[in-house]
């Protein structure tokens, strides 16, 4: 049975959302971007009445994503989750998943570089520490490692940016404590033994006065284990 449109009246609380009144009574609320060709006196069938509430769902999904995107880049998986936060059922979550990606908004590879981009700037990780950040948050492993391979050219370099910030902490330790202090420091930001030994050793000697001796000569590599 068809029912006339009676009212269409922008709600008070989120002026982008709009009342439909069908007979003279409330029936649903739309997005107005789902209700922009609808207009007073307008008959609908109940076929479209459910097309409407479909499309609905639709662009709030959409647009749920949207604002979480909103905040920071998110990998494909990281929208995945927070859709399924808010009950949208899953096959409703891929396709607005797929929506998203065809139109550029998600990109696993994009945000992965963008990742180590970041922290390469501003909170340096190995790539140890990098694989386990971007697994949890769902970037698939093949894109982890080629990213890495492309981005992370320099571990090493890194390493030592890091550990230079360090220094200031380790004064007036032997050799011994000196290595594993801050061989501990690099191993818990992702370094690896193989990346982290020969800054540590670097650093050692660049510390150290022209004529100064070391106390040991082992180098313990326990926090690597």
């Amino acid at each position: 049975m068809q029912q006339k449109i009676t009212a269409l009246t922008v709600q008070k609380r989120n002026p982008q959302r709009v009342n439909v009144y069908l007979d003279g009574e409330f029936a649903f609320g739309l997005s107005r971007i789902v209700a922009a060709w609808l207009e007073i006196g307008q008959e609908l069938s109940p076929e479209k009445i459910e097309s409407l509430k479909t499309e609905e769902q639709r662009e709030a999904a959409l647009q749920q994503a949207i604002k979480y995107l909103s905040y920071r880049p998110r990998s494909s998986e990281e929208v995945r989750r927070n859709l399924q936060k808010h009950d949208y059922p899953e096959a409703l979550i891929e396709a607005t998943v797929d929506r998203l990606q065809q139109n550029g908004l998600l990109d696993d590879r994009k945000f992965a570089r963008l990742w180590i981009e970041n922290r390469s700037e501003f909170r340096p990780r190995g790539r140890r520490a990098l694989e386990y950040e971007l697994r949890k948050r769902g970037v698939p492993d093949a894109i982890i490692q080629q990213t890495l391979d492309q981005e992370l050219t320099d571990e090493e370099q890194l390493a030592l940016k890091v550990a230079q910030k360090y220094l200031r902490k380790l004064n007036h330790l032997s050799q011994l404590e000196f290595q594993r202090k801050l061989g501990a420091y690099l191993a818990r930001r992702g370094f690896s033994y193989e990346t982290a030994a020969p800054v540590i050793d670097k650093l050692w000697t660049e510390t150290q006065q022209p004529d100064a001796e070391s106390e040991f000569n082992e180098y313990d590599n326990e926090v690597y284990r």
